[in-house]
């Protein structure tokens, strides 16, 4: 950790450690990764007792945000107040972003036993999921790709951009899942791919060209060499089938976005 987030994080801990209300304090975000930059900010999470929790929640005050422990220039602690019924739930039924929050996450202090262990089973892939979730990525690459081609068709911009952006995020996901890597939402997406040991060797040099300049035929180059790439999971309904259930019909199961699981 570099020297000045590690006095910002002193300092944090000097401040809160004697709250009575918040037993514990976590450092997450880039610099818990060791992704982190000079100027990047102190992402923290405090671990509320129930009796703060309640408190807060009615007002939705659950975010936490100042400059007054950071001395290095564009310094700002970002932080999220939390209780161990919301870490309970993470580790139980946590979306990929939400459990990949906490990788690597460094307890600055602690009151509450277990948390260590609590931790340590979050930000673990879920395994009884992955089946499905290749299953889907797979159908909206497909889907995806085509469209691409009608936006073209029909000289729509921004059709041909969104699909272009979502097929790069799907193609993404679908190998992040091949590798049992967590999705950690769309800002370390390819953080992650490019640390991912099986890949297509061109995936994120295909993705840049058609993020660049999306069309059709880049479109057809980037989806086959990641639909190439394995034997995928298929959806036994087949792909349109798939698509329209995990789109259009998304609603009908109260289903969080797929993008979003």
């Amino acid at each position: 950790m570099r020297e000045h987030h590690q006095r910002t994080l002193d300092r944090l801990v000097d401040h809160f450690q004697g709250d009575p209300a918040f037993p514990a304090l976590l450092l997450g975000g880039s610099i818990a990764r060791g992704w982190d930059k000079e100027d990047s900010d102190v992402d923290v999470v405090l671990i509320a007792t129930e009796a703060e929790y309640a408190r807060r929640a009615p007002a939705r005050a659950l975010t936490y945000y100042t400059t007054e422990f950071c001395d290095y220039p564009g310094g700002y602690v970002d932080g999220k107040i939390v209780n161990l019924d919301f870490l309970h739930e993470v580790a139980e039924c946590g979306s990929e972003p939400a459990r990949a929050a906490f990788s690597g996450a460094i307890i600055g202090y602690s009151r509450l036993p277990g948390l260590e262990d609590l931790l340590r089973r979050i930000p673990v892939y879920p395994e009884a999921q992955r089946t499905s979730r290749l299953q889907s990525f797979y159908a909206q690459v497909q889907a995806l790709a085509w469209y691409v081609g009608e936006a073209e068709r029909r000289g729509d911009r921004y059709l041909l951009q969104k699909m272009s952006a979502d097929l790069v995020l799907f193609a993404g996901r679908l190998i992040l899942a091949h590798n049992r890597i967590l999705f950690p939402y769309h800002k370390w997406l390819f953080t992650e791919l490019a640390r991912a040991p099986e890949k297509p060797e061109d995936m994120l040099a295909l993705a840049d060209q058609l993020l660049a300049a999306p069309s059709k035929l880049l479109a057809e180059q980037f989806s086959q060499c990641v639909l190439n790439f394995a034997e995928w999971e298929k959806p036994p309904e087949g792909w349109p089938a798939r698509f329209m259930q995990d789109t259009e019909w998304a609603w009908r199961r109260g289903c969080a976005p797929l993008a979003d699981l």
